[in-house]
Parts: structure tokens; C-alpha cells; sequence
């Protein structure tokens, strides 16, 4: 870990189903809207870190935040973000952000994994068909130290967790 990644507190923010699926097609594969709001209060006013795919499956930049899109593709540009190539470029481009938040995805998140200090998961108690998947998390590594349990309702087909883990 050079000294920028030790400067911050790198959270992953995602929600994963049972099997760690977080999408497929490029899209949502739930729509959890208290999960959305939590997601845009947490990130509100940080730097986001994301891949290409994740970028372009938003219909635009996402407000208040500091968008950087992690890719391979020297050519790309995207209106209203940041581009880096690679961990410590995207962490250079954070800037001044405290607690930039990784956003995915699936590839995204298992670059992050090793260099992060907190996951903020929600995780949907429901098996579903994905092709974009949360790296399993090590415990012996990391600690829950926080989880909020949230029942199925009218709005909210699936019961859900958010549950937070600290690197140990």
C-alpha cells in the first residue's frame, strides 16, 4: 500500500444478492429506493471510482460527486468525469477526498478489494441470474461491524441488510 492509499479510508458501497450478483446486462437487477437514497447520501460530496461499463449504464454523471472511470481505453472520454487507467491514477484523481467510494463494478470491486478499508453492502436476500458479481469478501480479513436489517414491503419486494465491514 504506497502512501495515497494509506491517506484514505477506500469504502466499497455496493448491493449484492445472496450469490453476490450485482447485475446483468449492464443494468440493476432489483430497485431498492431506500438502498438508492442511502448510497446518495453516503457518497454525496466524494469522489466515486467506477469502470467504463458502470459509467455508461447511468444516464449521466451522477451529481455532487467527483466521477472517475477506471479503464483500459487511453481513447475514452466521458462528459462530466475524470478518466484513469489504472488504481493509483483514479486514487490521485480523488484528490483531497478523505473517503473516495467504489462504486463497481464486479471488476472494479476486486481491484479495490486489497487496498480498501470499508465495505458498505447491502446485501438482498434473494438469488438472481447476473453476470457482474461482488468479489466474496474474506473475513478473516474483515470485520461486520454494523448491520441494519430491512423487511420486504409493498415497495420493497426482497428482504435486505445494509452491513458495514472494516478491514482488520
Amino acid at each position: 500500500m504506497n502512501e495515497l492509499e494509506s491517506s484514505k479510508e477506500i469504502t466499497l458501497i455496493a448491493a449484492a444478492s445472496e450469490n453476490n450478483a450485482l447485475g446483468k446486462d449492464n443494468q440493476l437487477i432489483w430497485h431498492l429506493s431506500e438502498d438508492l437514497k442511502r448510497f446518495k447520501r453516503l457518497t454525496q460530496g466524494h469522489a466515486i471510482i467506477m469502470g467504463r461499463k458502470t459509467f455508461e449504464s447511468m444516464p449521466k454523471a451522477l451529481p455532487n460527486r467527483k466521477n472517475i472511470i477506471l479503464t483500459r481505453n487511453n481513447e475514452y472520454q466521458a462528459k462530466d468525469a475524470w478518466v484513469a487507467h489504472d488504481v493509483e491514477h483514479a486514487l490521485q484523481l480523488a484528490g483531497e477526498d478523505a473517503q473516495p467510494f467504489i462504486i463497481g463494478g464486479g471488476e472494479i470491486y476486486t481491484l479495490f478489494l486489497p487496498i480498501a478499508n470499508r465495505i458498505e453492502l447491502t446485501r438482498v436476500y434473494h438469488t438472481f441470474e447476473g453476470d457482474a458479481f461482488f468479489p466474496e469478501i474474506p473475513l478473516d480479513q474483515w470485520e461486520l461491524t454494523e448491520e441494519e436489517k430491512h423487511y420486504s414491503a409493498l415497495d420493497q419486494p426482497y428482504d435486505y441488510s445494509y452491513l458495514t465491514y472494516i478491514k482488520k
